[in-house]
């Protein structure tokens, strides 16, 4: 259950705008915003954030970028942004095997080596205390440039605030993305109770 309700209709009703942007790219209108919207400046700045990081100007492939984002999700223990990045990630063209290969990123020959650079700097980037390393950029700047590797870190950054903020407000996930995480993630430790 969530710790807080979604904001009042009428934060909704002046935020519809940025909540119909924002279900026009994920299909559905999420939670985790409907609870931002109890302050409007957070929620125009997060949205301003993401579309820097997520939006048509980025670099990296959108399936990468939710497969960064799900590992990084998944180091962090956030149930509700692994479910809605495995989603995101099937949306933009990855297979549901891959996704449900993802923790096997460093021998799966689903995996290019780049996958596994990117996935390998998500995982300890995500994970508490932080594990990044000069290795992790070696390894990256195999594959990516300067810019590129910026951007898998900023969207690490970014899971990193909504890992902490829907785990924290236990946020309920929305049907689509929890219809998809309980086709497919089950097996991988992935467990919803604390966001229905």
């Amino acid at each position: 259950m969530a710790h807080l309700e979604n904001a009042p209709a009428e934060n909704l009703d002046a935020m519809a705008d940025e909540l119909a942007l924002a279900a026009a790219v994920m299909g559905f209108e999420p939670n985790s915003l409907k609870i931002m919207a109890h302050r409007p400046e957070i929620l125009r700045g997060f949205m301003a954030l993401s579309a820097a990081v997520l939006g048509p100007e980025a670099k990296l492939a959108p399936g990468l970028r939710q497969m960064i984002a799900y590992i990084a999700s998944a180091a962090a223990g956030c149930n509700y942004c692994q479910a809605h990045t495995a989603h995101g990630a099937h949306e933009r063209g990855v297979s549901a095997e891959k996704i449900e290969n993802l923790w096997s990123y460093e021998t799966d020959d689903l995996f290019s080596d780049a996958e596994r650079a990117a996935l390998a700097l998500a995982q300890a980037a995500g994970s508490v205390p932080n594990r990044a390393n000069q290795a992790h950029f070696d390894a990256l700047k195999r594959h990516f440039t300067e810019a590129e590797i910026c951007e898998i870190v900023a969207v690490i950054s970014t899971f990193g605030f909504l890992n902490r903020w829907n785990d924290t407000m236990a946020t309920p996930l929305e049907e689509s993305p929890l219809a998809f995480a309980e086709a497919h993630l089950l097996g991988s430790e992935w467990k919803p109770e604390r966001h229905k």
